[in-house]
């Protein structure tokens, strides 16, 4: 890794315009000389990584054209070096360790104040790694009983899940509810419901959480 006083080069991965802009206004605050490139999907978040050598990546998980997972290797394989920061909405507490045992180096939730988005900055630049002080315990509470927290699905009923699956396979609500001889109004209940429980806002959260719960 450079030294922190030279020109880092850092891509910022997020399919929101305002999400990067914000990002890369707090990291030029930070780093004035950063060279700071910004993509708006995994194919082109791909077609950086071989277009040059690249000291950080700060990545949202649901992006299209790929999967976290996918990004993780591509960038094991083509830039070994590169440091991986994912910069997500979703729940820290459910997601952050399986994205680390992914291999990214860090997990910084969206949610995080500024203060907080320059230390995860620093510590990613200096060392590669950087986790919450809540990430940090649960990891230890890990090590000494040998558990991860509950799967978030649980607290679901064997209904919600049935559904959380018909929906992570791209059924309409309408076909769902004509498979379970339900009536459409009664499916979307049960969709806000565990939408709700899950803590997803979107269809390719839900699909992004059962995979990584092997559900």
């Amino acid at each position: 890794m450079k030294d922190l006083k030279s020109n880092v080069r850092i891509v910022v991965a997020d399919d929101h315009g305002i999400v990067r802009m914000g990002l890369i206004q707090t990291i030029k605050r930070l780093r004035p000389s950063a060279i700071i490139s910004e993509v708006e999907d995994y194919k082109s978040l791909f077609k950086a990584i071989l277009k040059e050598e690249l000291d950080l990546a700060i990545m949202d998980v649901n992006m299209p054209n790929g999967s976290v997972q996918e990004a993780i290797d591509y960038i094991k394989i083509h830039q070994p070096n590169l440091r991986i920061l994912i910069f997500s909405s979703q729940d820290e507490e459910l997601y952050a360790m399986r994205y680390l045992k992914m291999g990214a180096g860090g997990y910084l939730s969206k949610q995080s104040s500024n203060a907080v988005i320059e230390t995860a900055l620093t510590a990613m630049l200096s060392n590669g790694r950087y986790i919450s002080d809540e990430v940090k315990e649960a990891m230890f509470l890990e090590s000494l009983n040998g558990t991860t927290k509950n799967s978030p699905f649980e607290a679901l009923s064997d209904r919600e899940l049935q559904i959380a699956n018909k929906l992570a396979e791209g059924l309409p609500l309408k076909e769902i509810s004509n498979q379970l001889n339900l009536h459409p109004s009664t499916i979307s209940t049960y969709k806000i419901r565990l939408f709700e429980k899950l803590k997803v806002r979107s269809l390719p959260e839900l699909v992004e959480i059962l995979r990584l719960y092997n559900q």
